[in-house]
């Protein structure tokens, strides 16, 4: 047989493998869609049509591609020892979460139940193996999962005024007249109020979120570095926030407030997620660079030590 035709039908055979356990997973496919159906659909009409939760749809779609990306990981194993028992504590409690959820419009319970629910029927089908493999897309769920308005009230007028802050004295350091009372800007004719998708809760969610992302993607082998840029996402998406309300109050001081609310505005969204993942990697830049020097040093320590 040719090396050709060999890769053919090892292609073939693993397709093959793919429709039959995807029939296996049929049910449980069809039977979350009937469930959650309503409350993506209540998400689509209420929470992700404004701005603020305008990554709710992004989370999901990364939830779906990480689950497709670890799809090796449900294959049958009849090694694998399933635990029926703990799966179906985790499914009950789940979907009592849901029916809170979805009766008193709780999103927290209804849109958070998915995890508890998808964990059992891991635990069930495919045992703890599935599920540790599985545990960052069960986690991204958790940014999908709209705050209660208490505690964004508590936590982004802080953020809005220390984000306004810092905003005024770095554009009066450049020179610029601008003043500012609270969460409000004043340059020029113009005033501008730091909204709360600006510099609010919602917007550092999102960006933790990515930053988050971006580690599982990469898949350091060093905890201190996992660790070290997973706190240092929070000052990065600060500083990402700052510079997007001064990009935003730039636009509309020299080229008019149609300029800085119209698509400029829109932008400025876009402008807030690549200045974050480019600080994200240029922090893990700067980690990586310390860490092989750190090596270097030990090693040529050893080396020296070993003469």
């Amino acid at each position: 047989m040719s090396s050709s035709a060999a890769n053919n039908f090892v292609s073939n055979l693993g397709a093959l493998k793919f429709k039959d356990h995807f029939i296996e997973w049929l049910p449980a496919i069809i039977g979350l869609f009937i469930i959650y159906a309503p409350t993506y659909y209540a998400l689509s009409k209420g929470a992700w049509s404004y701005e603020d939760q305008a990554h709710g749809p992004i989370v999901l779609i990364v939830v779906l591609f990480l689950f497709w990306k670890n799809r090796d990981k449900l294959l049958y194993n009849p090694a694998v020892k399933t635990m029926p028992v703990l799966g179906n504590l985790l499914i009950v409690f789940g979907l009592l979460c849901y029916i809170a959820g979805r009766s008193q419009d709780i999103l927290l319970l209804d849109v958070g139940s998915q995890i508890p629910v998808i964990a059992g029927i891991l635990l069930i089908t495919r045992g703890m193996p599935a599920l540790k493999a599985m545990w960052f897309p069960l986690f991204f769920i958790f940014f999908m999962i709209p705050l209660p308005g208490a505690f964004l009230d508590a936590v982004t007028l802080p953020m809005k005024m220390a984000v306004s802050y810092v905003a005024e004295h770095v554009l009066h350091w450049f020179g610029y007249n601008i003043g500012r009372a609270g969460v409000v800007l004043q340059i020029g004719k113009y005033q501008l109020l730091v909204a709360d998708a600006c510099a609010g809760m919602h917007t550092l969610v999102s960006l933790e979120a990515l930053g988050l992302l971006y580690l599982n993607m990469v898949k350091h082998n060093s905890v201190f570095r996992n660790v070290t840029l997973a706190i240092l996402i929070v000052p990065i998406s600060f500083t990402a926030n700052v510079i997007r309300v001064i990009v935003l109050t730039l636009v509309t001081y020299h080229f008019g407030n149609e300029a800085g609310q119209g698509f400029i505005h829109g932008f400025a969204g876009m402008l807030l997620f690549i200045v974050a993942l480019t600080l994200i990697i240029g922090v893990d830049s700067v980690l990586q660079y310390l860490a092989n020097r750190k090596h270097r040093n030990h090693g040529d320590l050893s080396h020296e030590s070993s003469t």
